[in-house]
This record gives structure tokens, sequence and C-alpha cells, in this order.
């Protein structure tokens, strides 16, 4: 993403009550996307919803449903959030500077419980895929990186003893996915691939780190293909959970 892009995405926080974390995912990160109708898909962090969503009613009260707001306002939204959701409310379809908009505002306890605990694997699994980190007062990217060494763990207990750089990144990809109903009948049965595809480099480079030092360990051992991407071997020791 080029710096005018970025500057473009992060001003969208000036229109909204302060945040400590950002970020941006989804098809606007794929490189070959250049449908600017395209939805931009937000996760914003702070540190109480409660308050947030009070001064958010005062600014933005046409990003929320009606009926939330007339029956219980930033109460009703934080509790249907915590109690019925995954601790996320979302404010979809929101018309910003000719885009359309998408984000979700989470407790950030809540946000860095599920990254390290795998609570309800909803942030969490959105962290395991490329994500663009706009805002990052509290350093969560740093924090993901347990997160990001775990689903890489998981990934290779389900994968034969070899296989691609692209299976590895399509195993760690349908990781959230797994028991959700939606990719059974309502969602692109073939959604992951495209994930992987759009996303190639930037999954290398998110797990390029911890597949070399499984390498230095001995636990991998890497040939190039002649292509952009690995053949991987998992030698006989797997104790790197």
């Amino acid at each position: 993403m080029d710096d005018s892009s970025r500057a473009d995405l992060v001003s969208f926080l000036k229109v909204i009550p302060p945040v400590d974390f950002c970020c941006i995912y989804g098809s606007t990160l794929h490189p070959s996307n250049h449908d600017k109708s395209t939805m931009v898909d937000y996760i914003l962090g702070v540190s109480d919803p409660l308050q947030w969503h009070s001064e958010n009613l005062k600014m933005n009260a046409d990003h929320y449903a009606t009926w939330m707001v007339l029956l219980g306002g930033a109460k009703l939204i934080t509790e249907v959030a915590d109690e019925i959701g995954v601790g996320v409310h979302f404010n979809p379809f929101v018309t910003w500077n000719n885009k359309m908009l998408k984000y979700g505002v989470v407790r950030m306890h809540n946000l860095v419980h599920d990254i390290l605990n795998w609570e309800r694997f909803y942030l969490s699994g959105r962290l395991q895929k490329p994500v663009n980190i706009l805002l990052d007062n509290l350093d969560i990217e740093n924090v993901n990186s347990v997160n990001l060494r775990a689903a890489l763990s998981v990934a290779l207990l389900l994968l034969p003893p070899k296989f691609t750089e692209e299976d590895l990144y399509a195993k760690i990809c349908s990781l959230s996915y797994m028991g959700d109903l939606r990719m059974l009948f309502a969602e692109d049965r073939n959604k992951v691939k495209k994930i992987v595809h759009g996303q190639f480099y930037s999954f290398q480079s998110m797990y390029k780190p911890f597949l070399e030092e499984y390498e230095g360990q001995d636990f991998l051992r890497s040939s190039s293909s002649g292509s952009h991407q690995a053949y991987i071997l998992q030698v006989g020791n797997q104790n790197w959970l």
C-alpha cells in the first residue's frame, strides 16, 4: 500500500472517537484489487466500548442500526456485542469519502485475550491472515506473534510430511473457518484459495521468521521448487508446540 492510500485510510480515524488500535483487512489489501467500490474493513480497538459508542453516537449516529439507537443506545450496542456476539460490534455499509466502510469495535482487553488464548477465535483468526495495521498504541503487532506461531504449529500438525508453502498458508487460513456453517452454504467454497492467491507474499512475509526458526531447529526443511514458493518437509521430531 502506498503512502497516499494509507493516509487516506488513516484519515477515517479523524471522524470517530480516539482508538488504541486500528487495522484494515480483506480485499482492500489484494495487490490485484483495483475495484474502488470494494468495501474497506476496519477493526478498531478501544479501552471502553460503552464510552466509545456513547461518543460515536453523538458524532455518527447514522452509522448504527436505527433500532439499536432507539431501544438502548450505547448500552445495548455493547451488551449485544459482549453477550450475544463475539465481543465485536460491527457497523456495516458506512459511506465515507466516496467509500463504503465496515468497522468493528472491540474492547482492547478482549482483543489481547483472544489473540493469546483463542477464546472466541474470531479476531485471533482474523489476525492470522494479512492485515494492514494503521494505528497500534499498545504494540498488538508484537503480541500477535504468539498467535501466528500457534497458527503455524497447528497447521503443521494437520499437514502431511511434505507440502508447499501455498498448502501451508491455505491450512492456516482455513483454521478460522473450521466449523463455520457459512462455508457450507453462504460463503464461496474457494474463499481460502482466493485469499491465499491474492495475498501470497503477505502470508510469506508474516510467517517467514517462524519457518526460518523451525528450520534452524531442524524441525523443517525447505527446498525451492523453481517458482515463487518452496516445498517444505517436516522432519521426524515434531515437538514444536
